[in-house]
């Protein structure tokens, strides 16, 4: 086995919630897909701290019994309450060695790489858990994001630390970053946008068999 790969955080499709205020229909799409994730974030941007905590601890109790780590975006305080595995930060967000103080030694904790392999080496040396570039092709969700070359994959695999590659990544594309080294693919849209999303889930998580 790749030494980079742990149990807590297999390869895989790591999955990112979308946006979605009814929480009886987030819940509704986002739980079938369970069985066939390595991990689930919880991204809302657009919501309020008492629909993001509601949401937010709905999930966590799902990923618990489907035994799938539950990671939470942007906010260390926010998945400390809901007792999430961990927390994905953002170049903006707070500081690794912060999150690690509330969330414990145990957590996972990721952090977006962008296009830059400095950015990586940093949160290497500071404790990251793991570490997440993109965006790879084009993306709906986020359509002005930074590119990152193929490459980079590659280059940094001598951090130590398993890689999410995010941004674009369909069924079709996949194999190109996990051939590079990839560990896990995140994906939004892909999956929730498409016309099966389980079956789209199944065909992600079947590039790593």
């Amino acid at each position: 086995m790749n030494p980079r790969h742990s149990q807590r955080l297999p390869r895989g499709v790591y999955l990112i919630t979308p946006e979605d205020h009814d929480d009886t229909r987030l819940l509704a799409r986002v739980i079938p897909l369970l069985p066939h994730v390595a991990c689930l974030q919880y991204r809302n941007k657009l919501g309020d701290s008492v629909q993001r905590q509601r949401q937010a601890h709905a999930l966590q109790l799902a990923c618990r019994d489907a035994h799938v780590p539950f990671i939470v975006n942007d906010d260390a305080v926010l998945a400390a309450e809901v007792g999430a595995d961990g927390v994905h930060l953002g170049e903006h967000d707070d500081a690794i060695t912060a999150a690690r103080m509330l969330l414990g030694p145990n957590a996972i904790v990721g952090v977006s790489c962008y296009d830059d392999a400095s950015l990586a080496q940093r949160a290497a040396a500071a404790g990251a858990d793991y570490v997440a570039f993109g965006a790879f092709f084009w993306s709906t969700t986020k359509p002005g994001a930074r590119r990152a070359p193929i490459a980079l994959l590659r280059e940094t695999q001598d951090l130590g630390l398993p890689q999410v590659a995010i941004g674009g990544i369909t069924p079709d594309n996949a194999h190109i970053v996990i051939a590079a080294g990839a560990d896990l693919i995140a994906v939004i849209s892909g999956v929730f946008d498409a016309p099966d999303p389980l079956a789209t889930t199944r065909a992600y998580a079947a590039l790593f068999d």
